[in-house]
């Protein structure tokens, strides 16, 4: 019954593969220097390096250059594709097991499937932002550095007998020394936080955008245009990622190795919590909500909008 149901919904996981792996790569190239500012925004401390996120990215382009503000893309490029591939088969996945008479049962199922979505994904999300961040926040760091003659070095969590390299590392380096010094598990720190991040985002971002796209489906091809679905993932995507954005704070800070001169560190999620609220107030909680939902909105709605264009079964009957 379910096979049967599933081939007359025409479903390939295959083809939503290939979607959310286009999408993915796409939506990550066109917004990775706006996620970069996010991440060094986030991360400040006492003294702010950046004002603010157009701010931060002139003082990047300038003391890194252009290629500078895409610091860590690399990793995101190549692990992109496997994390959207498995965030939206996922979520689709589950819509279908829980389909009654070619009909979702209800927004709690839709949020289930959701909660779903954002648990598998996290697999690859973990260790894929977990490295991201110690690239993106290099050049804070170094900038921060510069502004005191008399800064004593931080602790390095990773070695490689280099000076440059000490200022330039890379994901296979850092990854490597993780590996050798604390496990598999050095790549998950930081899993809880990520967790409580992505399981309410796709809670609220998948029920909310199937509603809003459903609204321009048309009658005729059953599907939504690709205006129409590109609209409804970025209006998704930003109620999503600015209502989890304290969670993103948390997320980022313990995830990120290096800390500057006086900069706290942090044991766990609670820990993280109270010394944000006790030294830096409300305000540091939502920390990048604007550049976020910049990120979100973008990748989201382009992620959406080629899932719904095809482009995976139009690669696979090419193929046939």
């Amino acid at each position: 019954l379910f096979a049967g149901r599933m081939s007359s919904q025409d479903l390939s996981i295959t083809a939503k593969l290939i979607n959310g792996g286009v999408a993915g790569l796409v939506g990550v190239t066109c917004v990775f220097p706006i996620d970069l500012a996010k991440t060094r925004l986030q991360n400040q401390q006492g003294k702010d390096v950046y004002k603010g996120m157009t701010d931060c990215l002139m003082k990047t382009a300038r003391a890194e250059g252009f290629l500078g503000m895409y610091r860590g893309a690399a990793v995101n490029l190549t692990l992109v594709t496997p994390e959207k591939a498995i965030k939206l088969a996922a979520n689709d996945f589950l819509r279908q097991l829980l389909m009654q008479d070619g009909t979702q049962r209800n927004l709690k199922m839709e949020m289930l499937a959701g909660c779903g979505a954002g648990i598998c994904q996290v697999v690859v999300t973990c260790p894929m932002e977990m490295l991201k961040i110690q690239l993106q926040d290099a050049g804070r760091l170094a900038v921060s550095h510069q502004g005191s003659a008399s800064a004593a070095p931080t602790s390095r969590p990773y070695s490689t007998g280099s000076a440059s390299t000490h200022r330039r590392p890379s994901a296979t380096l850092i990854a490597r020394e993780l590996l050798r010094t604390q496990g598999l598990w050095g790549l998950y720190r930081g899993l809880g936080a990520t967790l409580l991040r992505d399981i309410p985002f796709s809670i609220i971002y998948f029920p909310l955008f199937a509603n809003l796209n459903q609204l321009g489906v048309s009658e005729v091809t059953g599907k939504a245009p690709f205006a129409h679905s590109f609209v409804a993932g970025c209006a998704a995507g930003s109620v999503a990622a600015v209502a989890v954005t304290p969670l993103d704070v948390l997320k980022t800070r313990i995830q990120t190795l290096k800390k500057g001169l006086g900069e706290a560190s942090y044991s766990g999620v609670t820990d993280c919590a109270r010394k944000l609220w006790t030294q830096e107030g409300a305000a540091a909680f939502m920390k990048g909500a604007g550049c976020r939902a910049l990120v979100i909105a973008p990748l989201f709605g382009i992620a959406q909008g080629i899932y719904f264009i095809g482009i995976g079964e139009r690669i696979l009957k090419c193929l046939e």
